[in-house]
């Protein structure tokens, strides 16, 4: 296990409250530190979020995560600053003020992760915004909501390749619940075909949460 892979341990139970990794985590954080393109299907609530929470907070630099979801969006950042993590996001239920002092955070690199509705990624400007912050690694969420395969197609989805490129050298991981053989390729061709990494195709890891049930902190263990 390389030093990363020990401070994502650590995190997962400081910061998380969770003793070891669900089915694939491991796996996927494995390559995502080798700095490997990933596509993880996992079943919903099998803990696909921790697969680029887990790195941005033990690594540097702004992890941009892409929600179709203003709802989860919310949520989640709520959680992660309850939990001391510097997370942010940018969608249409912000105010003007709030939007003006999340980019003046950005332009600061005040962010670990920043979460981003579809429609404001494809702006223009977003892109250079997200450079300016140290964007380094793109996480979309839902990402089966790029292919005309599924009910839950996303025209916005459509746009995020192009939006990746425009950020620069940035990872890609995609992450969904949902995803058959011919969304698989339609999310490969769709987001990952024009990445910069040297390897553009993905590694792909399918799991399934039946295998897996929750360990607890042994008890005179603190969760620090």
């Amino acid at each position: 296990m390389n030093a990363h892979m020990h401070e994502a341990k650590e995190a997962l139970e400081r910061v998380f409250g969770f003793a070891e990794f669900r089915p694939g985590q491991q796996e996927i954080l494995e390559s995502v530190f080798a700095g490997e393109n990933i596509l993880a299907v996992m079943p919903t609530g099998s803990g696909k979020s921790l697969c680029y929470q887990l790195p941005a907070i033990v690594r540097k630099g702004l992890t941009i995560v892409v929600s179709p979801l203003i709802a989860l969006m919310r949520d989640q950042v709520q959680q992660l600053q309850a939990r001391g993590i510097a997370a942010a996001a940018l969608n249409s239920s912000n105010s003007g003020e709030d939007t003006a002092a999340i980019e003046a955070g950005l332009r600061r690199r005040r962010y670990r992760l920043l979460y981003v509705a579809p429609e404001r990624l494809v702006r223009p400007g977003t892109p250079e915004l997200l450079r300016e912050g140290g964007a380094n690694v793109f996480a979309i969420d839902e990402a089966h909501c790029v292919s005309q395969w599924g009910h839950d197609f996303r025209p916005e989805y459509l746009g995020l390749a192009e939006a990746a490129l425009a950020i620069g050298d940035v990872q890609l991981i995609a992450v969904t619940a949902t995803a058959d053989a011919p969304t698989r390729a339609d999310i490969v061709k769709k987001l990952f075909a024009a990445s910069r990494k040297s390897s553009c195709v993905p590694s792909i890891v399918q799991t399934s949460i039946s295998r897996w049930r929750a360990r607890p902190i042994p008890r005179g263990r603190s969760k620090r």
